[in-house]
């Protein structure tokens, strides 16, 4: 059970332990999303269409944009800005699920709703995942420099590009695209931990009592099923973000195609919708559908792994 649980006291976890899980389950889901990640962030940031019959278009698909990339800029270039990512990860996870488990009990200790409720666990999500990104924007920002830079880098280092952005750009860089982030981190993040709850629910309802021995591979895939209904969801404010994040780092851009300066949130929205169309939207939604099934599914497949380990070591110990 992610998030606090009246009924299962019994599984005696500490706030540290909920720190670990969270950051553990980030770190190892990041190792293994991050070239889809890298494939996300190139088609957010690409403005010529996603299309065969653009010419000025670089990508225009998942498996010809993974070729393209392993030619032009060799395999590690799938876990461009890793560093940063997974200090991003670690961090995030930790802050996220240790402000939802609080979060969650002081609903139940402190009103009459039911720290399990849908709407509970949206809005106590939505907060959790607020506080985790003020938190850590700017290592955020970081990474999708990092994922965004073609060759020859701009950046060599991660001390090189913390340097370098504050001294052309000022401190406030780091904080590029937090509106268009805060305002959509809180219903994708209140989405995935209400429609992970539901999901189980809907689980344990439709398979039968001899289908519901395997806990992990029920994790994995209502996790899977939250993370693509949330992103679906909120994905164009995801875009925005990306596009603002990469402000004032145009000759990096060059080589990949067209490359715009906006405004900020409103400007970004308005420039995407009059040279993209409706479809700009969207672009990128297909390996960000896979990399939000995959991500989320295997974040709460982790975590619910590393809670029940801690719990049964416990046990262990106390029945010696």
């Amino acid at each position: 059970m992610v998030g606090y649980d009246p009924q299962a006291d019994g599984r005696n976890i500490s706030s540290s332990e909920v720190a670990v899980a969270g950051s553990v389950s980030g770190l190892v889901t990041r190792v293994m999303i991050s070239p889809l990640d890298v494939i996300k962030i190139r088609f957010q940031l690409q403005i010529e269409r996603l299309s065969r019959s653009d010419p000025g278009a670089k990508y225009h698909g998942i498996l010809q944009a993974a070729r393209q990339i392993l030619l032009e800029e060799g395999p590690t270039a799938f876990w461009k800005g890793h560093i940063p990512a997974q200090l991003l990860s670690i961090g995030y996870g930790a802050v996220q699920f240790l402000s939802f488990e609080l979060l969650t009990e002081l609903v139940h200790r402190a009103s009459k709703y039911d720290a399990r409720d849908f709407s509970v666990h949206f809005v106590c999500g939505g907060l959790s995942a607020s506080t985790a990104t003020l938190a850590v924007h700017p290592v955020d920002v970081l990474r999708t420099r990092f994922a965004a830079q073609g060759e020859p880098k701009v950046y060599k280092t991660l001390r090189d590009a913390v340097v370098t952005m504050y001294r052309t750009e000022g401190p406030l860089v780091f904080y590029k695209g937090l509106n268009p982030t805060l305002i959509a981190i809180f219903p994708y993040a209140g989405f995935q931990f209400s429609f992970y709850n539901a999901l189980k629910h809907v689980h344990e309802w439709v398979m039968p009592a001899e289908g519901r021995k395997n806990e992990n591979l029920k994790n994995l895939l209502c996790g899977g099923g939250a993370g693509v209904i949330s992103k679906a969801l909120t994905y164009p404010l995801d875009l925005f973000k990306k596009r603002l994040q990469v402000g004032g780092f145009e000759q990096a851009r060059a080589s990949f195609g067209q490359v715009r300066s906006y405004k900020g949130l409103l400007d970004c929205a308005r420039q995407v919708l009059r040279e993209e169309g409706p479809r700009g939207f969207f672009k990128g939604l297909s390996p960000s559908l896979l990399k939000a099934a995959l991500s989320t599914g295997f974040v709460f497949f982790w975590y619910e792994l590393f809670c029940n380990l801690f719990h049964h070591m416990k046990k262990a110990d106390s029945a010696r």
